[in-house]
């Protein structure tokens, strides 16, 4: 097990509002982390942070490579659907290729040894009839595919992935957290997620996120100890059938 990503008493802030609050968290090579919370806890921040895309107002983000510290360009990153912009004119095909950027000159052309690579893994995902079909043509699922092929074509020590069930079909989320399990056994693996339930049976820890930070180093979390973690979210718990467990209502 090797220490991959390092954050030590991270503080961001937009304007004059502290978004996250003294975070510490450190990413080894065989974690499968989901990180839960509520909406506008910082969740989203957390994950910018460790691309880079957010510069934090104090603390410190170091990579790792074998016990070395380096840059973090062994990330892979699965953003919201809701990011991206669709009418951009771009196959599928260059898509997953463009996965590749960070590890090569800008303006060189695709080898035909990237393409096979870039396409064989399409096939593994099963999207291989959509391959030259525009990102704007796709449906949310399709389009959730294509860029987990994306974000993994380039091998990376490190995926991320935030909110990837959001505007997509159920066979398609079965078949992620299915496909998310066998890559955990050559990455390390950081989910953002609302949905407890859904991701417990797959994660490996947890991590709580309202402002600060509380790691738990199990996937299983109880309702007492969401509330001591000031992390107020909808617990979902799996049966036979489908149910959801609502907080008690008050006796009068």
């Amino acid at each position: 097990m090797k220490k991959l990503v390092e954050l030590n008493s991270i503080n961001t802030a937009y304007d004059s509002e502290i978004i996250l609050k003294d975070v510490n968290l450190n990413i080894y090579s065989d974690d499968f982390i989901g990180i839960i919370g509520p909406n506008g806890g910082g969740k989203t921040t957390l994950v910018k942070v460790i691309l880079k895309l957010i510069k934090p107002i104090s603390g410190t983000v170091k990579y790792y490579n074998d016990g070395a510290e380096r840059s973090g360009r062994f990330i892979g990153y699965l953003p919201q659907l809701n990011t991206i912009d669709k009418k951009f004119p771009i196959s599928v095909l260059d898509v997953v290729l463009s996965g590749l950027i960070s590890r090569k000159n800008l303006m060189k052309h695709n080898t035909s040894g990237e393409k096979k690579l870039a396409r064989d893994l399409i096939n593994k995902i099963g999207i291989s009839h959509i391959e030259n079909k525009t990102i704007g043509e796709l449906s949310g699922g399709q389009m959730q595919r294509v860029f987990l092929c994306r974000a993994i074509v380039s091998s990376p020590k490190l995926l991320i992935l935030d909110e990837p069930n959001t505007f997509v079909d159920n066979q398609f989320e079965h078949d992620l957290y299915e496909a998310l399990t066998d890559l955990n056994k050559k990455m390390a693996i950081l989910i953002v997620s609302h949905d407890v339930g859904t991701i417990a049976s797959y994660i490996k820890t947890i991590a709580c996120v309202n402002k600060e930070l509380h790691y738990h180093e199990s996937n299983i979390i109880t309702e007492k100890q969401l509330m001591a973690y000031n992390c107020p979210i909808q617990l979902i718990t799996h049966g036979e059938v489908p149910h959801t467990v609502l907080k008690d209502h008050p006796k009068h």
